[in-house]
């Protein structure tokens, strides 16, 4: 997918979805409902663009577990369905995390040490809802990667820029004004510079659990193995 710039050209637009755009949304959800009704016992949450609803046919499903689980336990749930698995960083300050990817549209991602508070604000900011709110056609408010605020609405959503507004979009998301102000400053820098590389992206043999991945990481990098010693 083109990585998506960062809009500040209008204040407020409504957008009304076609029958087409409702389709893709319709697909999507019940997709998602599949994996997360497998992964029921672990809180799963979907996130992104399929929990807001401005969907669009290329648009990636997002799964999420908020905390530390064993791998192999959420491996068994996906029986059948596992195929590539990676451990990913953002930077060396950020989550360490494990996904598993169930085709090229499809994700799930688990924390690999405890997350923050802060961490997990991360996916309310994008939008995020349980497995109840798949099942009741629940749509939430969230930020997408152009920095627009999406409110939905039952003909489909209301954009709003972010920039300039950012303790009402806190407020609204109810999230910290510190991940709104944070999200901000990395994505108008990916705009102005480019993106700059994920500091670990790396793939875990079938012959490995994740945890025996992340030991492995870790004895070759101390950023790693200093974020394992602070959260485990």
């Amino acid at each position: 997918m083109p990585r998506e710039k960062v809009v500040r050209v209008w204040d407020e637009r409504e957008v009304v979805y076609t029958p087409k755009r409702w389709r893709y949304l319709r697909e999507k959800r019940e997709k998602a409902l599949g994996i997360m009704e497998r992964l029921e016992q672990f809180d799963p949450q979907l996130y992104g663009s399929v929990a807001r609803g401005d969907v669009r046919r290329d648009s990636d499903i997002d799964v999420f577990i908020p905390y530390r689980v064993p791998s192999y336990l959420i491996e068994l749930a996906l029986e059948g369905l596992v195929g590539r698995r990676k451990i990913v960083m953002a930077t060396p300050w950020h989550l360490i995390k494990g996904v598993i990817e169930i085709d090229e549209e499809t994700t799930v991602t688990f924390p690999l040490i405890d997350p923050t508070d802060r961490e997990l604000e991360f996916y309310r900011w994008g939008g995020a809802i349980d497995l109840w709110g798949v099942k009741t056609n629940e749509r939430v408010p969230g930020v997408n990667k152009k920095l627009i605020l999406i409110i939905p609405t039952e003909r489909g959503h209301i954009e709003r820029e972010v920039v300039g507004r950012e303790s009402e979009v806190a407020k609204l998301l109810g999230v910290s004004i510190d991940i709104v102000t944070e999200r901000v400053h990395v994505l108008t820098r990916r705009d102005r510079i480019g993106r700059t590389g994920i500091y670990i992206d790396e793939e875990v043999p079938d012959w490995m659990t994740f945890e025996e991945a992340l030991k492995m990481i870790a004895d070759r990098d101390p950023n790693v193995r200093r974020k394992i010693r602070e959260r485990g």
